[in-house]
């Protein structure tokens, strides 16, 4: 899923090989994988209090109307589409790409399955909240593990480095664009939205350092 805008210097730059030949499979990938479906678990908690998505997920939410998917699917569906974007701008997908792409959708979908939407306002708040923080340690647990960009994340950086642009620039053109797109398509836009847009790189960059695992040199 897309993120956060820049990286701090300790995250190396590797490619699919070198990233698992980097060693310490024992620790990055566990935590690739919690991190991958703590970010399912944080879209399910949005999707419950039902205040507003995340930009991509309100693309998400819109395209669920018109087809025969769950909203954990169309995450997926819609991870490839974007690695297909990949090809023209040279991007390499490695193991944490195609897991994001797949882990994610399907780790929200199940926790949709054990949970409800609330009656009450303050659980619903409580749920929004808890999915943004959720979801900017889940940012730091995969990106930490330098196993690979998410296919949205890969997709901003390889549009920033193609057209000259800065990445904060593509960012927001990207998620501006998703958020028209989900709210043509009756998306769920809300509080959440923008609460998700001003803090979420604020806390992944937080947390990130604490979760980069060194590589072997």
């Amino acid at each position: 899923m897309s993120t956060i805008a820049t990286a701090p210097p300790m995250l190396a730059d590797l490619g699919p090989i070198a990233q698992v030949r980097a060693g310490r499979l024992g620790r990055r990938l566990p935590q690739l994988y919690v991190g991958l479906v703590a970010y399912g678990v944080s879209l399910a908690l949005m999707i419950r209090g039902d205040l507003g998505l995340a930009p991509w997920d309100v693309l998400h939410s819109g395209l669920t109307e018109y087809v025969p998917l769950t909203i954990g699917e169309v995450v997926v569906v819609m991870s490839f589409v974007v690695l297909l974007l990949w090809i023209p701008l040279r991007e390499k997908p490695g193991l944490g790409t195609i897991s994001n792409a797949i882990v994610v959708g399907f780790s929200a979908d199940a926790t949709l399955a054990l949970m409800d939407r609330p009656d009450g306002l303050a659980v619903r708040v409580a749920l929004m909240v808890g999915g943004i923080v959720l979801c900017g340690l889940a940012t730091a647990m995969y990106i930490g593990a330098q196993l690979g960009r998410g296919p949205r994340d890969g997709l901003m950086t390889g549009l920033a480095r193609r057209t000259g642009l800065s990445l904060r620039l593509v960012r927001t053109a990207l998620e501006v664009t998703v958020v028209v797109i989900g709210l043509l398509l009756g998306g769920t836009l809300g509080l959440g939205t923008v609460l998700y847009a001003l803090a979420i790189g604020p806390l992944a960059q937080l947390m990130l350092p604490a979760w980069v695992v060194r590589l072997e040199e």
